[in-house]
């Protein structure tokens, strides 16, 4: 572990190295922004990860779903990333269910230390949401389009609150996918470290008329 994580345990040391080894996440998606998360968190050192997702990948994926390759078309998404995840790490068991997340939260004895939203819909963050606040669970919500992005750690709020429409984006650009990822992946990870973080803050990440890329963020109603 010391060998693997030795940037890592020189930041934040290797106490809390071993705390991110009990941790237990899930990522709902893994598609744009669920492979990009995959690769911003499945070689940190989280102890279990759990994926769900139902979808195959389709050859317009893959340009903008840094997990695949082209010999992935046809395959379910979830298990081409948990095959990413554990070929770039021994320390992080993953585990996949091919499945919508109505059905995976049928189940029994289904408890996370921390949920990251990888969808593109309303529906799914909603039940997300009811899910997470039933089980008393944080959830690290992130959507993108065109080359912009939101990214809230909701806690209290809730998330019908500021949803105003159910329209799917009809273009994004890859690199502010992973971007929006990156910025999920940092606030999950100082969560699940125990560092101050603020939840329920929606930060949007956007250029300005002056092309000047800007983050602005607000504090969602309880």
């Amino acid at each position: 572990m010391e060998t693997y994580f030795k940037r890592q345990i020189e930041l934040w040391g290797l106490e809390k190295q071993k705390l991110l080894s009990e941790k237990s996440i899930l990522i709902v998606g893994a598609g744009g922004l669920g492979s990009s998360l995959a690769f911003a968190l499945g070689s940190i050192g989280i102890g279990k990860i759990t994926l769900v997702d139902f979808d195959e990948v389709a050859i317009h994926n893959i340009h903008r779903q840094i997990a695949f390759t082209l010999a992935d078309e046809g395959k379910y998404k979830a298990e081409v990333v948990k095959n990413v995840i554990e070929n770039r790490s021994d320390f992080t068991k993953v585990e996949t269910f091919i499945e919508s997340f109505e059905q995976f939260i049928e189940k029994e004895n289904l408890n996370f230390d921390l949920i990251f939203d990888a969808t593109d819909n309303l529906e799914t963050r909603n039940s997300i949401d009811i899910f997470a606040k039933k089980k008393s669970i944080s959830w690290v919500y992130g959507s993108v389009e065109s080359f912009y992005g939101q990214v809230c750690l909701f806690n209290k709020s809730q998330f019908q609150t500021f949803q105003t429409s159910n329209i799917k984006p009809k273009g994004v650009s890859t690199p502010i996918v992973m971007q929006v990822a990156s910025f999920q992946a940092n606030l999950g990870l100082k969560y699940l470290l125990g560092n101050s973080v603020k939840s329920d803050v929606l930060y949007l990440l956007s250029f300005n008329s002056d092309g000047v890329f800007e983050v602005k963020n607000f504090k969602m109603p309880k």
